[in-house]
């Protein structure tokens, strides 16, 4: 039976008297309607959702009796706390009845992934985790890879940071001496390489190895990386003792170097087990407001290193008050399950889940059931491991320790620097509605920073990063292409980036820094701007290199007639000011060194080809690997790429030659 949306009752049962709402009409009126969709709810399993006045979903919840638990929010008097805050804000209800709790935490978590409530724990990871691919081809190759997976490949992992797969990598290529090239460089090879002259590739694209003999390395690479080492190893050594009886001594040689690297590679890795083969670690730890999540990952019997986590909204969860009364833990550890519980729906919801889970802490045992029943396959948890279970859940909740604590320290630290800049340069900051996300009106704290970068006047690009919250916000970088100014003008081109940025800013948009990477020159030109646009000057400061233009001897420079203002080498601000205006240069530098290449290589030569977009284009590229390759490429080669039609092929082959 599908989820079906649960129809309110118009003749519902009286409710106790409900927590006192702000006066006006609008709101009792609302607060009314709430009150009867509450008092129709069904005593069944389900999700309910909790909207505001913009439309904005403010919190998924499951329960396991929809009547029960949403009228504990309703019942109860919340105070002043954030659940109460929410509460206020709610002015519509959706609820959703399923056939079981199983199917309600499920449904919560793909709601919860795909709404971003506001006030629900939620893991932000905006990278996918990398998998070690063995693509399909007559010499099959290594790559690392990150995305969506398919059957036409062989793909392992996932891994917990890219560092492993490539180390994974290099020690299959030192063992199994499989090949890690494009196959475009495979195929126009007329001599090894210098990964052959190492000992680091058998040499297939010149017919050094024989397709069987490198076959056979691939399926030992293939067991080896599900851990079957014990198997690879007594194939390895039939392989030399064949050999040795044909006496092709030089061949059993080589297999015995195999044999020795992979015998030290075992030896070398002292947390490697052959009694688990996928196994994920899992630790959780709260502490001041904030939580981590550290993930372990065994793959293939190999410990492959941990992945710290770390939600928002954290400080936002709190037990009703009936789960506080029937739980015998305390309140930090009750929310560490909860956090945990999160993680597990969120993170393992569409994705691989390994037959067993060492857990830190207990959780519920329908979720567990839900994920096995998604995934298809049963998932132990284990709580309590002896040996050498325990030895890896001890890394990891110490790993899960370590990562909170460094991130306390580098928000503590980057909290102290904030405020440290508003106080050197007397910024006044509307606490504003304290009711929001952040309480702390420093997190209101809004600078942007612009720098200019080019060589020679060539790939002049403008970049602007933005600095809230007490932090880097990269997605909202943005990179300015600057044209029809004199090459190497870089007062013309600030005057048309902040021209751009601000010309048609509405007001709330405006921020309360803008940082100049420059002096007096640079300055003037942004008070132009400003003045033109009607905007604040104060807001503006210059960022001015000072004597022998040393680090620590920086004076920022304002464009509304104040003193130049020195910071001491030491100060919290100024080393922030630096941060920002670092951030700025680096961004702006990788995007022009980006663009000049592209101009030098001809990749623009590609952008210009009707119907090859961004998409075909990475396909292409990444295909091929580069443009020089897609050069070269022949006709056929071209109208073999996803998405690349014979038309389109001959459309590109006639715009590169």
């Amino acid at each position: 039976m599908p989820p079906m949306t649960v129809p309110v009752d118009t003749d519902p049962a009286p409710l106790p008297e409900p927590l006192p709402e702000p006066a006006g009409p609008d709101r009792a009126e609302v607060w009314s309607r709430l009150l009867l969709e509450v008092a129709a709810l069904p005593g069944l399993p389900g999700v309910y959702r909790y909207f505001d006045a913009k439309g904005d979903v403010l919190y998924v919840g499951k329960a396991r009796d929809l009547k029960k638990r949403v009228s504990n929010y309703f019942q109860k008097t919340h105070g002043g706390t954030r659940i109460g805050q929410m509460i206020s804000r709610i002015v519509r209800m959706e609820t959703t009845v399923v056939r079981s709790e199983a199917e309600a935490l499920l449904l919560e978590n793909n709601l919860i992934k795909t709404l971003n409530p506001r006030f629900n724990i939620l893991f932000r990871d905006d990278k996918s985790y990398p998998y070690l691919k063995i693509a399909s081809h007559d010499f099959p190759r290594l790559a690392y890879y990150r995305g969506a997976v398919d059957r036409k490949h062989r793909y392992f992992g996932p891994y917990p940071n890219a560092w492993a797969v490539k180390e994974s990598i290099q020690l299959l290529q030192k063992v199994f001496l499989l090949r890690t090239c494009e196959d475009s460089f495979f195929k126009h090879r007329t001599r090894p390489c210098l990964l052959y002259q190492i000992k680091r590739c058998s040499g297939p694209c010149v017919d050094l190895i024989s397709g069987d003999d490198y076959q056979r390395s691939v399926l030992q690479a293939e067991q080896f990386l599900l851990g079957e080492q014990e198997t690879v190893m007594q194939s390895l050594q039939a392989q030399m003792m064949d050999y040795a009886e044909r006496m092709e001594y030089e061949q059993a040689a080589e297999i015995r170097n195999q044999i020795s690297a992979l015998s030290k590679v075992l030896h070398q890795q002292s947390v490697d087990t052959a009694v688990d083969k996928d196994v994920d670690v899992l630790a959780v730890r709260v502490q001041g407001g904030r939580a981590c999540v550290n993930l372990a990952m065994v793959r293939g019997g190999r410990h492959l290193g941990d992945r710290a986590h770390f939600p928002v909204h954290v400080q936002d969860h709190v037990l009703a008050e009936e789960e506080q009364e029937s739980t015998s833990v305390d309140l930090a550890q009750a929310t560490e399950v909860r956090v945990l519980e999160a993680f597990l729906a969120q993170h393992y919801l569409g994705g691989v889940v390994p037959s067993l889970l060492v857990l830190s802490h207990p959780v519920d045992p329908a979720l567990i059931a839900a994920l096995s029943e998604h995934c298809e396959h049963k998932i132990q948890t284990l709580i309590q491991p002896r040996e050498e279970r325990r030895a890896w859940l001890d890394m990891a909740i110490t790993g899960a320790d370590l990562a909170l604590a460094r991130l306390l320290s580098e928000e503590g630290s980057q909290q102290a620097r904030t405020r440290a800049l508003v106080e050197a340069l007397d910024l006044a900051l509307d606490p504003g509605d304290t009711s929001g996300e952040s309480s702390d009106p420093l997190a209101k704290l809004r600078i942007e920073c612009f720098d200019i970068s080019h060589t020679a006047g060539e790939a002049t690009q403008a970049s602007c990063v933005v600095y809230e919250q007490h932090r880097m916000q990269s997605s909202q970088y943005r990179r300015y292409n600057i044209k029809d100014i004199t090459g190497g003008d870089d007062y013309a081109a600030m005057k048309q980036v902040l021209e751009r940025r601000y010309g048609s800013a509405k007001p709330e948009h405006i921020p309360h820094v803008v940082l100049i990477d420059g002096g007096k020159g640079q300055v003037s030109i942004a008070r132009e701007v400003f003045e033109t646009l009607g905007l604040d000057l104060s807001i503006i400061v210059g960022v001015e290199k000072g004597e022998g233009r040393k680090v620590g001897l920086e004076e920022l420079v304002f464009a509304d007639g104040r003193p130049k203002l020195q910071l001491a080498p030491t100060s919290a601000a100024l080393m922030l000011v630096a941060q920002i205006r670092d951030e700025a240069h680096r961004f702006a530098i990788t995007g022009m060194r980006a663009k000049r290449a592209s101009v030098r290589t001809g990749g623009s030569r590609l952008e210009d080809i009707p119907g090859v977009g961004p998409k075909r284009r990475a396909k292409l590229l990444q295909r091929f690997g580069g443009v020089r390759g897609v050069s070269s490429a022949s006709l056929e080669e071209l109208a073999t790429v996803d998405g690349i039609s014979r038309e389109l092929a001959e459309e590109i082959y006639r715009a590169l030659h």
